[in-house]
């Protein structure tokens, strides 16, 4: 055969792979046997490809040295912040209408209070560089990630895991897990790295039209091969699902395992006719009886709230830099516009309180910090323009909307995400489900939210994988 891409090598070369039949293949790799059967036109992969998303024309060479990064402020940065949230201007809310036109601007006023009195930046840097952080240059970008190791001891197996963020979040979501994956659970232990997708916080943000999940999902498994990583596990949520399942179809052997906590299925007669007879016999069509609790009555809970908490997508698929320039230009605006999503995507029921219930689930000090990240990168329009690069044509059109995930995959479906997943739908794109859990709570920003439980779940989900 030819180059067969072996996971105890440097690469997994898959273009390779389908040039030829590979059946029964078993590859022994970190102590297990993955038995994986490849045959044209039954396992797919996408085709890498290549990229440029810097200016102007590609060099012939490019500077793939990694280089240490800190956070950094300055007074001045501070002071324009103070003076341009003096100089904002509110409207009043609507008598009793809670958060259900939005950020209350009452409420919001006591955030932004916070934000200029009491909120300390320069304490919020140093926590962000309590961890090492790192860039490295990929496809004409500035890549920037967070990357912890785990002390070491005697005993334990360390396991490279990737956590990809979404919007409007950033790779701080994930500081509140990250002792918790580092920490031995029973033998298994994770080394973690975190990036910030190209356009969101300290990566660059592209020069060139086109970059949408594909592109994210090459430059970041550019940036596992670059940290020697031949097989790691991924988890995601939001974009960072995608992107991760993106990256689990474009080299499959080298994804061990694939975890997301929002995950979506294609549509289809199996959908239709589940929704059809779901209601009445959901045993017929593989649901639960936590699945209809989630999904029905399905108008209500998956057409009109949808409705009802996705304007931002259109707008963003559309016209994003039309719709950044507020919120860039504007502290209150950003954080008003960011914040909105913290408080109804981790609960529903939040639009019927008078501050969104913003802090049942985070400290001012943590969402705030969220909204800087965004604030001192000027990043708010690049971060929105990734939904019209994904969205320029149908979905359902694009090379990964055609192609089944076959790598290990654990679901974990939390109660707060906008929409609900039943396994029976996840099964017909994901085809290789180890595990799928029904979250006892917790919404859209799992991480952020409920870091144990993700935590746990995760843990259970490799540790069958890895056959511990």
């Amino acid at each position: 055969m030819q180059r067969l891409a072996v996971l105890k090598g440097v690469f997994c070369d898959m273009d390779a792979i389908h040039k030829q039949l590979l059946i029964g293949s078993a590859v022994a790799a970190g102590g297990i046997l993955l038995h994986m059967v490849y045959k044209r036109g039954q396992v797919k992969s996408i085709p890498l490809g290549e990229g440029w998303w810097g200016a102007g024309k590609k060099p012939l060479s490019e500077d793939d040295q990694i280089y240490p990064f800190e956070v950094e402020t300055s007074e001045e940065e501070i002071e324009d912040l103070h003076e341009r949230i003096d100089r904002t201007r509110y409207t009043d809310p609507l008598e009793d209408s809670c958060f259900q036109y939005g950020f209350n601007s009452t409420y919001l006023k006591t955030v932004v209070s916070y934000w200029r009195h009491k909120f300390d930046w320069k304490k919020q840097v140093a926590v962000l560089n309590q961890y090492p952080h790192f860039k490295t240059k990929i496809e004409g970008l500035d890549v920037h990630y967070v990357h912890v190791r785990p002390p070491h001891r005697a005993n334990q197996k360390v396991v490279p895991l990737m956590l990809v963020h979404g919007w409007p979040g950033s790779f701080y979501e994930f500081y509140k897990i990250l002792p918790l994956l580092t920490e031995n659970q029973d033998g298994l232990v994770f080394e973690v790295i975190c990036p910030s997708i190209p356009g969101y916080g300290y990566s660059d943000a592209p020069h060139k039209q086109g970059f949408d999940s594909l592109a994210a999902a090459r430059i970041f498994l550019t940036l596992m091969e670059r940290l020697g990583f031949s097989q790691f596990y991924l988890q995601g949520g939001d974009w960072g699902s995608l992107i991760t399942t993106n990256m689990a179809q474009m080299k499959p052997l080298c994804v061990k395992g694939l975890h997301l906590n929002m995950f979506m299925s294609r549509r289809g007669l199996k959908v239709m006719l589940s929704l059809m007879i779901g209601p009445y016999l959901p045993f017929l069509v593989g649901f639960s009886r936590e699945d209809v609790r989630r999904l029905f009555p399905f108008l209500e809970k998956n057409v009109w709230n949808i409705l009802r908490e996705t304007g931002y997508f259109h707008i963003q698929a559309t016209k994003p830099d039309t719709a950044g320039c507020g919120p860039n230009d504007s502290p209150v605006g950003l954080a008003a516009y960011i914040l909105e999503k913290f408080s109804s995507w981790t609960d529903l029921s939040n639009t019927d309180l008078v501050d969104g219930g913003l802090e049942r689930k985070f400290s001012l000090d943590d969402v705030l910090t969220n909204v800087m990240i965004y604030w001192t990168t000027d990043s708010i329009v690049s971060s929105m323009r990734f939904y019209k690069e994904n969205l320029k044509s149908n979905p359902d059109n694009r090379v990964d909307a055609k192609i089944g995930i076959f790598v290990p995959t654990g679901l974990a479906a939390f109660p707060g995400e906008l929409m609900h997943c039943p396994k029976s739908w996840a099964q017909i794109r994901y085809r290789n489900i180890y595990s799928y859990t029904f979250m006892p709570r917790g919404g859209h920003f799992a991480a952020f939210e409920e870091p144990q439980l993700l935590a746990n779940d995760l843990v259970q989900f490799v540790k069958k994988v890895e056959k511990f």
